[in-house]
């Protein structure tokens, strides 16, 4: 089984559109949506349109704290977040924040976990970034694999019992194994908003048969999207951030 984990869209509808075609070619079995769907970027209602089609094709879809704070104030959102999420509500209809408000913030399947953030208590938005944090998810559920987002950074973490979970920074486009005697925690990077120096869009894809996880990196004109952040009045740190992946 083959399954497409798509995190952190963020309301880019460029980088989405390149992502959506390299999935259709890897033909996979499942595809997840790890939350945060809106947010930053200058197409939310687009994006969840895109979300609410995979998700009527069979898609899991988690819900993420920008999704979230569609409908709720965040009050530990950056200014530049709340700005963003301000503008957002004015451009989604009644049927796009239904779509939204009715995300799980969990869904379990078979031995895995999808969840934005961290899966202990993960309506607190914990970020997963070193070896600690992903600790507290592991010991928060007995899925053998664990699969988030929420750092716009792709990562993986090793676990074993008895002992601490070890942090592995898997390449670009290479397959990282997934090992029989361990188990896994899967951070899928971002779609819509790179932070790792990289701006290409970044989706995991992850063999279940052949155990192993690629960090698929697809390139993007990101200096459209930057754009039209600037033209619709958002932040133009947003748009910067686009642009150097950073």
């Amino acid at each position: 089984m083959r399954i497409a984990v798509l995190a952190d869209i963020h309301a880019n509808r460029e980088a989405l559109d390149a992502v959506r075609a390299a999935v259709a070619a890897e033909a996979p079995d499942a595809i997840v949506i790890a939350g945060d769907i809106v947010g930053y970027g200058p197409d939310p209602a687009y994006a969840v349109e895109v979300a609410a089609q995979y998700a009527a094709g069979g898609a899991q879809v988690v819900l993420g704290n920008h999704d979230q704070a569609v409908r709720q104030e965040d009050h530990g959102m950056t200014e530049a977040a709340r700005d963003a999420i301000h503008w957002t509500r004015d451009q989604l209809s009644g049927e796009h924040r239904a779509f939204l408000a009715g995300l799980p913030l969990t869904v379990a399947d078979e031995d895995r976990l999808y969840v934005h953030a961290s899966a202990d208590a993960p309506g607190r938005w914990h970020y997963v970034r070193d070896a600690q944090a992903a600790a507290r998810s592991f010991d928060a559920t007995g899925a053998h694999l664990i699969i988030c987002g929420h750092t716009h950074v792709p990562a993986m973490f090793y676990a074993r019992v008895g002992h601490p979970p070890v942090a592995f920074r898997p390449l670009d486009d290479q397959p990282a194994p997934l090992i029989a005697t361990r188990r896994h925690l899967v951070v899928a990077g971002s779609v819509g908003q790179p932070r790792d120096g990289n701006s290409a869009a970044c989706f995991a894809l992850i063999d279940l048969e052949q155990r192993c996880v690629t960090m698929r990196r697809v390139p993007y004109d990101a200096e459209r999207t930057a754009r039209k952040v600037l033209a619709a009045g958002l932040p133009p740190a947003l748009a910067t951030r686009l642009v150097s992946g950073r």
